[in-house]
């Protein structure tokens, strides 16, 4: 049995996505059913030859882009996947890149629908093209995947999928790389190639404005910060997107500004360690489809604060402190509740590393091999 892996929107490995990528083919075991052969950007290639050495990768869509690259799924992608003869395809980005037809059974994961967040104004992910043909591409694949239950809910109520065709499988956590570190005192930590000066408290999302809800988090920050007098310093650990300039314009107006620090694209590897030196994370988003750092944090035996928003009350439960995304005031309160209750602190700590352990890859990806290879009826 061969089954086409769809790379597209992948990011390279690089975003939230990729790692979901990295993992699915990181955990496939040796004994598996199917052989997987991978498609898409010639410059990815090689990014995923750590984990896959032995899976060959054929490269596809030659102009570059993503309008270019919704056309290939759109009007090549059939003929493609009828010359290469798959059995079935998996697409790990079908919320970005669906295919509109396919020759063979189709399974695909939603990690959000994020495309139809907010008002027109905001909506700036996937652009208007794929929005427009997202639902019914959605609607043509055999299976889906959801992260989440508030995902599901959401391709049931906006996109229009049959219910029986979505299967919730959440994601995984890579215990081996993020778990609790014993504390050190020492008040810069080192993480190639950056060095951080401690206490800090962490944010780690992409830089993309408004959804990701930075600008309210500097401001929560400056009131924390006034209101206590802490040493603590605010980490962005994430690369430029839609609206950063805007983040990064607040960042610079804010009388803090000499303790927030921007990192750009953190190094995956280093990750663990930078959760590890926090003193708490923060996942102020307006929209998310899971909520992978809020769990990074706990596994790590990091308090984690969330808002109270899609899918994080979900991921969390009540491992977390919770706060209006709207309300800086009240993001805040959270911040200094965390940092001067020293009980608290303790007591999201253990509910974290106890509600991180419910979420692994094998278990996922197990479940999402059971759904392919039932898919295809084989």
């Amino acid at each position: 049995m061969k089954i086409g892996l769809d790379t597209f929107a992948c990011d390279g490995g690089k975003s939230g996505v990729g790692m979901y990528l990295t993992q699915f083919l990181k955990h496939i075991p040796p004994s598996q059913e199917a052989l997987f052969e991978l498609f898409g950007w010639e410059f990815d290639r090689y990014a995923y030859n750590d984990v896959t050495p032995n899976f060959e990768f054929i490269p596809q869509c030659t102009v570059n882009g993503r309008t270019a690259n919704a056309l290939w799924h759109l009007f090549k992608y059939h003929k493609f996947a009828s010359n290469r003869k798959f059995d079935a395809c998996f697409f790990p980005a079908a919320h970005r890149r669906p295919p509109y037809k396919s020759p063979c059974p189709s399974i695909g994961v939603v990690h959000d629908m994020a495309a139809y967040w907010g008002t027109v104004r905001t909506r700036e992910h996937l652009g208007a093209l794929l929005r427009m043909i997202l639902p019914d591409s959605l609607r043509r694949l055999d299976r889906i995947i959801a992260v989440s239950e508030w995902v599901k809910r959401e391709l049931v109520e906006r996109a229009r999928v049959k219910e029986n065709r979505i299967e919730v499988v959440p994601n995984g956590i890579d215990h081996t790389a993020f778990y609790p570190r014993n504390r050190n005192e020492e008040s810069v930590l080192l993480i190639q190639p950056f060095s951080f000066r401690r206490p800090y408290v962490l944010c780690v999302s992409r830089i993309d404005h408004p959804i990701k809800n930075h600008i309210r988090l500097i401001e929560a920050f400056g009131i924390f910060k006034e209101k206590t007098k802490f040493p603590h310093r605010l980490v962005l650990a994430g690369g430029d997107s839609d609206g950063a300039k805007k983040v990064k314009k607040a960042a610079a107006s804010s009388a803090w500004r000499g303790d927030i620090f921007f990192t750009g694209h953190f190094p995956p590897k280093s990750l663990p360690e930078l959760y590890a030196g926090a003193d708490f994370a923060i996942v102020p988003s307006m929209y998310e489809g899971f909520g992978m750092s809020a769990l990074e944090a706990m596994a790590s035996g990091v308090p984690a604060l969330c808002a109270r928003a899609a899918s994080l009350p979900e991921t969390t439960e009540h491992a977390a402190l919770y706060f209006d995304p709207l309300n800086a005031e009240d993001m805040a309160d959270r911040m200094i509740t965390i940092s001067t209750d020293r009980d608290i602190y303790n007591e999201c700590r253990a509910l974290g590393i106890e509600r991180a352990k419910a979420f692994t890859w094998d278990r996922c990806v197990e479940r999402t091999l059971r759904i392919i290879y039932e898919t295809t009826g084989k």
